[in-house]
């Protein structure tokens, strides 16, 4: 049987893939218009979740404890989709922290993506908002949570085939996969220099930091270290 699409939802501790974590992944083949297999995933990236996003998903720092690592989370998911499309609500945003992941591991994800935002902003421009929750009301789609990864990637898979069921017959072309374009680099990861370093410094100036040092990149560590010193001062010995 032939994959249609992996629908595809991420929640994060915020809306920048550069400095920002996946909290949590979730994604589902379908094919047919029928769900034929899963994949759903806590990502522990050993940060501090932010309190507003508890708030907006209810994800806290205990759910995603000894959960998958952020590479182990998008290796599982790039295995899972293949060279199948993606399919979700913006779903641009949610390729960004796949690809920047990916690339930093050094591999590809490069597959096509159907957005249905897009495709809700083509044909339902009289509707004052077009968010996911909006739209699953519009059409009476129910949400069993919302903002969490697989549930949200399921609601926007149904939403999907309201959309097509509406309006294919007037543009098919607007429910093609199209590519996807975000463009990152792959980031070197910090030295161990840096990590002796932003160590000493924390420990110096009794600073305490919500991240991963393991997990940052050259770049990062370099922004947070300049960061400390300029409003600490560096080390005196």
């Amino acid at each position: 049987m032939g994959i249609d699409y992996v629908a595809l939802d991420i929640e994060t501790t915020g809306l920048n893939p550069r400095k920002d974590q996946i909290l949590e992944i979730g994604a589902a083949k379908v094919a047919d218009g029928e769900i034929i297999e899963t994949y759903a995933v806590f990502v522990d990236s050993k940060i501090k979740i932010p309190e507003f996003i508890t708030k907006l998903t209810g994800i806290d720092n205990a759910m995603v404890a000894g959960g998958a690592s952020p590479n182990e989370a998008v290796t599982g998911l790039i295995e899972f989709c293949k060279e199948a499309p993606i399919l979700g609500h913006n779903i641009l945003f949610d390729y960004s922290f796949i690809k920047r992941n990916a690339t930093n591991q050094g591999r590809h994800f490069d597959n096509y993506g159907i957005d249905t935002l897009t495709i809700a902003k083509k044909f339902l421009a009289e509707l004052p908002k077009r968010n996911l929750e909006s739209l699953c009301k519009h059409y009476k789609i129910k949400q069993e949570k919302k903002h969490r990864a697989y549930e949200d990637a399921i609601s926007a898979s149904r939403l999907y085939h309201h959309l097509r069921q509406e309006f294919y017959q007037v543009s098919p072309a607007a429910f093609d996969p199209k590519e996807l374009i975000y463009q990152v680099k792959k980031e070197n990861v910090i030295t161990d220099a840096q990590k002796r370093y932003l160590n000493d410094l924390l420990k110096y100036h009794k600073i305490e930091i919500d991240i991963s040092i393991e997990s940052l990149t050259k770049n990062e560590a370099s922004r947070i270290i300049d960061g400390i010193i300029l409003k600490h001062g560096r080390i005196v010995r």
